[in-house]
């Protein structure tokens, strides 16, 4: 593993060691067929709306245990009407007082039993940044657990090859 990497969002190489995965979209949304993608789903780069379902794109942070930082997981979670209505009139101004809003993880994510469906809460932020989620206190699964108590350094270096792997 070097000690640079292209990003699996932008596509430009970059310096370090990452500390950050993105998804383009839902997982549900990007095994839809290229050509086809487009006309059944619309989406940017911070929502998503396929048929009746609604996609907002936010970031799990996991804290590194061993040393200060986190890694950040920029996944998509799926919103009832409600709560993508809400983030869409608070897009451009500071959200970060609004109550917890609650949402399913729409990305498999590696290294973990499987993610996609786990019940999270979305805590708004300011209009220049994603949202962030947390676990709920019931989940008790290794992602969750890991989100509490931080990563390993050995962990993380787990988690750097099984994406280095995924990108090869």
């Amino acid at each position: 593993m070097g000690d640079n990497f292209i990003c699996s969002v932008c596509g430009v190489q970059h310096d370090g060691l990452i500390t950050n995965r993105g998804y383009k979209l839902p997982d549900d949304v990007w095994s839809i067929p290229d050509h086809e993608r487009s006309e059944k789903a619309r989406f940017d780069s911070d929502l998503c709306q396929f048929g009746e379902r609604y996609f907002i794109r936010c970031v799990l942070f996991v804290p590194f245990a061993d040393r200060s930082g986190e890694f950040g997981w920029g996944v998509w979670v799926e919103v009832e009407w409600a709560t993508f209505e809400r983030y869409l009139e608070l897009y451009e101004v500071d959200g970060s007082s609004e109550p917890a809003h609650r949402g399913r993880v729409a990305n498999v994510i590696p290294g973990y039993p499987p993610t996609s469906g786990a019940d999270i809460e979305i805590g708004f932020q300011g209009a220049s940044e994603r949202p962030t989620i947390h676990f709920t206190a019931e989940d008790h699964s290794p992602l969750a657990e890991e989100q509490r108590r931080g990563m390993s350094d050995a962990r993380y270096h787990e988690i750097l090859s099984l994406i280095e792997a995924a990108n090869q």
